[in-house]
């Protein structure tokens, strides 16, 4: 058939953008609608909602001092706020389906680490934080926070990705009390982990999450839209009703029910309680940069597994696993770094239970709008928002962390090369409770192996200094106890 008789090729036009909204999120050349983007933000905010009640149980102790931070109302207000305008600033600024709130890890080392040393205050340890948090923006202005992230290898980025599946996953069963930790105060336990109470679902609210679990898989193998929502509304009134029939102590954090009052008044007085350089006359400069460098480390690098994960899921990674406005997303990032700090209430940074929202549909940066603007609602809803619990919002993290590992495929287990520092990424993640541990050990085993099949020269620069950055990391309590 000659070339004048060959079928015309076929050209797709792109999606033109139905109005300014459209057009500026980009709703619709990702293959996403307004409902959607609105029904992922809730989605993203009901499963991160937690830390709105747990941030003031971490915080609300004494520092050096004695002193106490705040009262707990007072903490969850901010921190909602600071989560609230975080939120929506990466959603209008890097227009990314990613929630930032104080950081979990980072604000117990915070409260239990940094503001107990002696004769600490509370603002001294948020001023460390602040410190951090300037440094890491100062690296994003130079380009050196996208260069390390563009020198990770693209298998690596998948490996990190499937660690967090695996991590959010269990956190979301540990949260839901599907596993637990045994206990006795007589000999140490025989297991580290167990199913429920003695390896039996002998409670509730483990069943009410077994309950919403079963649903969320349910709805999502039956593909209807909003399953996850759907999934956490009706467990949650499950929770309600049984809750209300039955006498249960083992909830958690919060106790599903029906609240007393539905608004109460914010105190956002906390904000801007902190000082700058108060700790280095209290425990000395070389302690201070031990720990800025300590905060530094595992922000930097938890934020960067963490967009890779939710944009893998969303499917808005490049080629080389990077996520669009990559660029933009470290700065708000790293502005939330010291915001949470000068707020009073420990370092924000993105979180990957985002990855709820982007599994429900989410890919757009209005996600993140709706997310932060349920958060604000929330420093007025507080008790509306203490109904839900963790049983209720697990179930969506365990649905998501699946997801998310099924990219497993894309890595080439036949190169032990790649597969070693793959399977130490993505086991290090639940094991250790950290994403910053995971992306260290396989970091350090990548290159190890490299200079082992004398590949040493092919390693990029950075990610040499990225090992032995992290190798410092690993041991950085012998030399703090070393500097005394």
């Amino acid at each position: 058939m000659s070339s004048t008789d060959a079928a015309p090729t076929e050209r797709t036009d792109p999606p033109v953008p139905r109005n300014g909204l459209d057009r500026y999120f980009e709703i619709t050349a990702r293959g996403s609608t307004v409902g959607t983007e609105i029904r992922g933000g809730l989605v993203t905010f009901f499963t991160m909602a937690y830390i709105i009640v747990l941030n003031p149980n971490i915080l609300g102790g004494t520092d050096g001092t004695g002193a106490e931070l705040a009262s707990k109302s007072t903490i969850a207000a901010t921190t909602a706020l600071v989560a609230g305008v975080l939120t929506i600033l990466m959603g209008v600024v890097a227009r990314f389906p990613l929630a930032l709130a104080a950081g979990l890890g980072i604000n117990a080392v915070v409260a239990f680490s940094i503001a107990v040393l002696p004769d600490m205050t509370w603002a001294d340890a948020m001023g460390i934080v602040v410190l951090e948090g300037l440094i890491i923006l100062v690296l994003v202005f130079t380009g050196f926070r996208q260069a390390v992230f563009n020198a990770v290898p693209v298998w690596l980025k998948t490996a990190i990705s499937v660690g967090i599946g695996l991590f959010i996953a269990f956190i979301g069963f540990f949260d839901a009390g599907f596993v637990t930790a045994p206990w006795s105060p007589d000999f140490p336990p025989a297991v580290p982990v167990t199913l429920g109470v003695n390896g039996s679902i002998a409670t509730w609210p483990v069943a009410v999450f077994a309950f919403g679990l079963i649903l969320t898989v349910v709805l999502l193998v039956k593909k209807v839209r909003g399953a996850i929502l759907i999934s956490i509304l009706v467990t949650t009134v499950l929770a309600i009703v049984v809750n209300a029939i039955a006498d249960i102590d083992s909830w958690g954090l919060t106790e599903p029910g029906i609240p007393d009052k539905i608004v109460s008044t914010p105190n956002f007085s906390l904000l801007g309680h902190f000082s700058l350089f108060g700790a280095f006359g209290k425990i000395g400069a070389i302690s201070v940069v031990l720990l800025v460098f300590s905060l530094l480390l595992a922000d930097f690098f938890d934020t960067m597994g963490t967009m890779v994960a939710v944009g893998g899921e969303a499917g808005l990674l490049d080629a080389k696993g990077n996520p669009p406005r990559s660029q933009q997303i470290l700065v708000v990032d790293s502005i939330a770094a010291a915001a949470g700090g000068a707020a009073g209430v420990s370092s924000n940074t993105s979180y990957i239970e985002s990855a709820a929202g982007v599994g429900d549909g989410a890919r757009t940066g209005l996600a993140s709008v709706v997310t932060g603007v349920a958060f604000l609602l929330a420093t007025f809803l507080a008790p509306l928002v203490a109904v839900i619990p963790s049983q209720a919002a697990a179930p969506a993290l365990v649905v998501v962390g699946f997801l998310m590992v099924t990219q497993v495929l894309d890595i080439d287990w036949k190169d032990y090369t790649i597969a070693i520092p793959a399977f130490f990424t993505m086991v290090l993640m639940p094991f250790t409770y950290s994403i910053t541990a995971g992306i260290g050990g396989g970091v350090i085993m990548y290159v190890i192996l490299q200079v082992v099949v004398g590949k040493a020269r092919k390693v990029h620069p950075l990610m040499w200094l990225i090992a032995g950055l992290f190798v410092l990391y690993f041991v950085r309590a012998p030399i703090e106890q070393l500097v005394g």
